[in-house]
């Protein structure tokens, strides 16, 4: 089997799961033992960043009021349906530790422990960030499956499309990097 870990999977019309209609994952391992992803283009609509400081008591409410508005105002991404009250966070490898992060790639990292919200927050570090509650899951051959029934597309990592590219522009631009369009999509079928 190859590993897809490290790249984006694109829902195709056919999916038949709308949790997943129009949705970017970028997984974050794939092996023999299953596939495990997040959603990096939905937001949770009246979720920012500051809620989730605020509501895990990271720092006083006065030191989150001064943090940049652009630290406080980023967005929660609905990272999957499964285990929604659980954060991850894919970040640039400049933040890293041992026994709490897990290098996907070269490029990438996810973490799932407060120090790394508080080094969003305080530290400005990572360089790279993104926030989600929640995750999705694959059971061992159920991915493939899905792909082989034409509910995926893969798309080779982008550090752009992950951390550049506005939520909302992240599946026309992934179809995109592939060539096609929504309006072309239909006549694709998934590819491993």
């Amino acid at each position: 089997m190859i590993s897809l870990k490290g790249q984006f999977l694109v829902a195709m019309p056919e999916m038949g799961d709308d949790r997943f209609r129009d949705s970017v994952i970028y997984l974050v391992g794939h092996g023999d033992e299953g596939a495990m992803g997040l959603v990096v283009n939905q937001g949770l609509e009246d979720m920012r960043f500051a809620d989730i400081l605020e509501e895990l008591k990271i720092g006083d409410k006065e030191d989150i009021i001064r943090l940049p508005e652009d630290i406080r105002e980023r967005e929660v991404l609905r990272g999957g349906p499964v285990q929604r009250s659980r954060g991850f966070v894919l970040h640039s490898p400049d933040y890293f530790r041992e026994g709490n992060s897990y290098s996907v790639t070269e490029e990438i990292c996810l973490t799932a422990t407060l120090d790394v919200l508080k080094a969003i927050a305080f530290k400005n570090s990572p360089s790279d960030a993104l926030f989600a509650l929640g995750y999705c899951g694959w059971s061992p051959g159920q991915l493939e499956g899905e792909i082989k029934g034409n509910g995926w597309l893969t798309v080779p990592f982008s550090r752009d499309l992950l951390f550049e590219t506005p939520i909302a522009q992240r599946y026309d631009a992934a179809l995109a990097r592939l060539g096609i369009t929504r309006a072309s999509l239909s006549s694709f079928s998934g590819h491993a």
